[in-house]
């Protein structure tokens, strides 16, 4: 793990704490911070986040992290012991969302063929027992005694 990984998990670490214990704003919804990305000067940090619900949440909670910007900016340059504090930025990560889109439209094509699934075995059932009907063993002609 590099350097550069390194502070960015501390920051993304320390970002989530000082957003959910000091920052507080009633347009803050539940956030979760995902990832953070820095620059190899380690200068800037784009904090990437997610926000349980829906557009309007995403809205009100993007306007109240970029006016505590540099509040939290102060705490991190305060928490961390870098030389310089990064300069950050707030983007939307909007891929929980995207994977829980897919998890729902997987499942509803699981539910859709099991009536299929089902269907296919009825006939399948029915076929097997109309072959062990028609597949009778032929009586032998040839008698059985030795001569």
């Amino acid at each position: 793990m590099s350097r550069l990984d390194r502070v960015a998990e501390a920051v993304r670490q320390e970002a989530s704490v000082i957003i959910h214990d000091k920052l507080k704003d009633p347009r803050l919804g539940f956030v979760t911070i995902s990832r953070v990305e820095m620059t190899p000067d380690l200068r800037y940090a784009k904090i990437f986040f997610s926000v349980l619900g829906n557009d309007e949440a995403h809205k009100k909670t993007k306007e109240a992290l970029n006016s505590g910007m540099g509040f939290i900016r102060k705490l991190l340059a305060q928490r961390l012991n870098l030389k310089f504090a990064p300069e950050i930025g707030f983007y939307e990560d909007r891929s929980t969302e995207y994977s829980v889109r897919i998890e729902e439209v997987l499942n509803e094509l699981k539910e859709s063929e099991k009536p299929v699934a089902a269907a296919k075995e009825i006939t399948d059932n029915e076929e097997k027992e109309g072959k062990d009907e028609q597949v009778k063993p032929k009586k032998s002609r040839r008698s059985n005694k030795k001569t």
